[in-house]
């Protein structure tokens, strides 16, 4: 008799269960990121061209609207490339970016606090300043406010040159920062 032997074969449920929480992940990875815009429609060089002054305003709207989720990637970008010497700073932002993850880029359903139900916009500003706010304290304050800065700055230069002729935006779902659920009265 052997007491305490470990069984050498591996249970089939085990992989199976593993293999399936990896599908699940890649598919919400997957769909989470498909809600940003093509790469390639947000850089067709055929639709860049310097707009009126009186143009400016309404393309930076329309394209902020459209390109929202790509916009947020690329200032996330130009702040993870401005940390890359600073250590602790990085590793904040690692986190950050996990919670990014889970409440802005993968999520599923609407987030729903008392009973309200908060729009993408919110999440990102409240992402936003949690992050700066987080990433301040760990005193890289100059290299922060620089990429954040360089960031708008890219973000903005692309939303005024891209022409919006070929756009759609639903301009019902770009509103208000609150929107009631789906199923209660408006106020």
């Amino acid at each position: 008799m052997s007491y305490g032997s470990i069984p050498t074969s591996s249970s089939p449920s085990g992989n199976r269960a593993s293999l399936e929480y990896i599908t699940r992940a890649k598919e919400r990875i997957k769909a989470g990121l498909g809600t940003t815009r093509p790469w390639r429609e947000m850089f067709n060089f055929h639709s860049f061209n310097l707009p009126s002054t009186s143009d400016a305003f309404g393309r930076i709207k329309k394209n902020f609207a459209f390109f929202l989720m790509n916009y947020a990637i690329i200032v996330l970008l130009v702040l993870f490339l401005s940390l890359l010497w600073h250590p602790i700073s990085l590793i904040v932002f690692t986190v950050m970016m996990a919670v990014w993850l889970f409440l802005y880029f993968l999520r599923d359903e609407p987030l729903s606090i008392f009973g309200r139900v908060i729009t993408d916009r919110v999440v990102l500003i409240v992402l936003s300043i949690i992050t700066i706010a987080v990433l301040l304290f760990t005193r890289a304050t100059f290299n922060i406010l620089v990429a954040l800065l360089v960031g708008v700055v890219v973000v903005l230069i692309h939303s005024a040159v891209r022409k919006t002729d070929d756009l759609y935006v639903d301009e019902e779902a770009t509103g208000g920062l609150f929107r009631p659920p789906a199923g209660s009265p408006s106020s």
